[in-house]
């Protein structure tokens, strides 16, 4: 048996995870998300039983998030389950009979060969996705790795509207970045404003792509309005996001909406944009289109305060 099949098999994969041997792929990559944020070497960069810790947790992820691995480990625990069952149902005189049928009949034998099999398919499962590079682990890292880098910056944010940008300039079509408004049910005396917070919009829809700004309404309870890098993010969010279960949310386009074009319309503005393409270079045309961009966002700012102004003077 090799060293990582050992390690594995003396821990509680799924005690690890807090979960029961029950849970769906779903609930396990739930549970690791979890419990990896709170011992991210990043996280905790002096403590060096918080980085094993986030190893085993690795570990349990990519043995059972593949099938495969999975029910080579489920079969190795549950026969040690059932015989853990059976010696303790046992006195030591009946122990002692078993040892000994078991020494002369070699029934002992048939019973560690089948294990010795069952232990060698976990070490080829994990083989395999070591050879692999375990994809499923590094996405699931790179997501938790983002998740904290989000945390950071947005405890750094404060006043009524919260900005953030990333550090290079990405549009959709027609150098418009594409802008969403969020609307939610809230009270105007609520202080949790609906369930809904700054930090909240940013994980809700930050897992549909990078999302460089978003502002809170603090006169209007219960609107936003959120601004994508690029247009696959927002489509995303549009068609998936619902917000919390008790107060979902109302997603509508603000900015940037796609279009439904033809094939043919599609062919010709491919055509066109390999003519243009040196002149969309040109150092002038990048400095127009950022001008461009500064001054919706500063519009887009200046329409929410009015729509705040007005909401606060009442009829």
């Amino acid at each position: 048996m090799s060293g990582k099949a050992k390690e594995i098999l003396q821990m509680d994969l799924y005690g690890l995870l807090g979960i029961e041997n029950t849970a769906t792929s779903k609930e396990i990559k739930k549970a690791y998300r979890q419990k990896a944020l709170t011992c991210h070497p990043d996280k905790n960069p002096d403590n060096p039983k918080a980085a094993e810790l986030f190893h085993q947790l690795s570990q349990a992820l990519e043995v059972l998030t593949d099938a495969a691995a999975k029910a080579a480990y489920d079969k190795i625990c549950a026969a040690k389950k059932q015989a853990e069952e059976r010696n303790r149902k046992l006195d030591d005189k009946r122990k002692k009979i078993k040892l000994d049928l078991e020494a002369r009949e070699r029934q002992a034998e048939s019973q560690i060969q089948e294990e010795v099999q069952i232990t060698r398919t976990l070490e080829q499962e994990i083989a395999r996705l070591r050879e692999e590079g375990s994809r499923q682990l590094e996405e699931e890292q790179r997501l938790i790795r983002e998740q904290i880098q989000r945390e950071r910056e947005a405890q750094q944010q404060t006043g009524g509207f919260a900005h953030r940008y990333s550090g290079g300039e990405r549009c959709s079509k027609n150098n418009v970045t594409p802008k969403l408004k969020l609307k939610w049910k809230c009270k105007k005396d609520d202080e949790t404003n609906g369930g809904y917070s700054q930090e909240m919009l940013f994980k809700l829809l930050g897992k549909y792509g990078e999302v460089l700004n978003v502002m809170v309404s603090s006169k209007k309870k219960g609107s936003a309005v959120v601004e994508f890098a690029n247009l696959r993010a927002a489509e995303l969010a549009v068609k998936n996001e619902s917000g919390l279960s008790g107060n979902p949310l109302k997603i509508s386009w603000l900015e940037g909406q796609p279009e439904v074009v033809t094939m043919a319309s599609q062919s010709g503005q491919f055509l066109s944009s390999q003519g243009s393409l040196s002149n969309e270079r040109d150092y002038e045309s990048i400095v127009m289109m950022r001008m461009r961009q500064a001054a919706e966002r500063q519009k887009l700012i200046e329409q929410m305060q009015r729509e705040d102004e007005e909401e606060a003077a009442g009829p």
